[in-house]
């Protein structure tokens, strides 16, 4: 019975202050913060993690945490904060990848035709719930989850528990974060928009010259299949640049760290 360690007070407030942390990037995480991913698959995998990762990251709990339940209150939210903000960094990237198919989507003619997303339950673009689909899999493909592994590791290595701090620059750098979901999505969709300005441009000298043709009827099916074809034909370079992306999300998070 000697080798057992003791349960005591200080303990449980370690453990728990580190399940936190790990549980709130689970949720916020790709894949595994999904709704289809069961919350006790979630709970589950968060204390293995938890378990495994304690012996190395245990540090002594001050007794005014002890002692007073307001501290340990704020500490726990500060854990909290930072899981989620490292799962939010992966999310901006999906977001992306999700405004750009429902850009695409407006652009080619898909705009009345939306599914319901079974992750998110909302109504999405066909064309944005493929790019989020195939965005999944490059993401397992590059192993940008075991990157992240690692990261939640290396994050107790950077920001110790009760180390937390809320900074101007932390603000500045989310807001980044947020304003790149734009830029990237701009970015993947660019070429379609393109293509859907040159057969539009086409279809209205069509128009001018030959009103006999119904533009309209013939407009629709012509800028789908347009589309659907450029749509074919970006897809190496959407791969290239959602891989890019992921292998750059360490990079980022350590930026991150910096300013938390």
């Amino acid at each position: 019975m000697d080798g057992f360690p003791v349960l005591t007070f200080e303990r449980i407030g370690v453990f728990l202050l580190i399940f936190l942390r790990i549980g709130a990037i689970f949720v916020m995480l790709p894949i595994f913060g999904d709704r289809s991913v069961p919350a006790r698959v979630k709970a589950a995998l968060s204390l293995v993690l938890t378990a495994m990762l304690y012996p190395f990251i245990s540090f002594p709990l001050p007794a005014a945490y002890l002692d007073n339940l307001l501290p340990m209150v704020v500490a726990m939210g500060g854990e909290i904060f930072i899981g989620v903000i490292i799962g939010f960094t992966a999310r901006c990237l999906f977001a992306a990848m999700q405004a750009a198919g429902e850009m695409a989507g407006i652009q080619i003619g898909f705009s009345m035709a939306n599914v319901i997303d079974p992750l998110s339950s909302v109504q999405v673009s066909i064309v944005g719930e493929f790019l989020y689909l195939v965005g999944l899999l490059i993401f397992l493909a590059v192993d940008a989850h075991h990157i992240f592994l690692s990261v939640l590791a290396e994050s107790y290595e950077r920001i110790r528990p009760l180390e937390f701090a809320f900074s101007g620059p932390l603000m500045q750098l989310l807001i980044d974060l947020t304003k790149n979901i734009f830029v990237v999505a701009v970015k993947i969709c660019a070429p379609l928009i393109a293509v859907a300005l040159l057969v539009n441009v086409g279809l209205g000298v069509i128009a001018r010259t030959v009103p006999q043709i119904n533009v309209f009827i013939v407009g629709f099916p012509l800028q789908i299949a347009a589309g659907l074809f450029f749509l074919g034909l970006m897809a190496p370079i959407f791969v290239k640049m959602a891989g890019r992306l992921f292998l750059h999300l360490q990079s980022d998070l350590a930026a991150l760290f910096k300013v938390m």
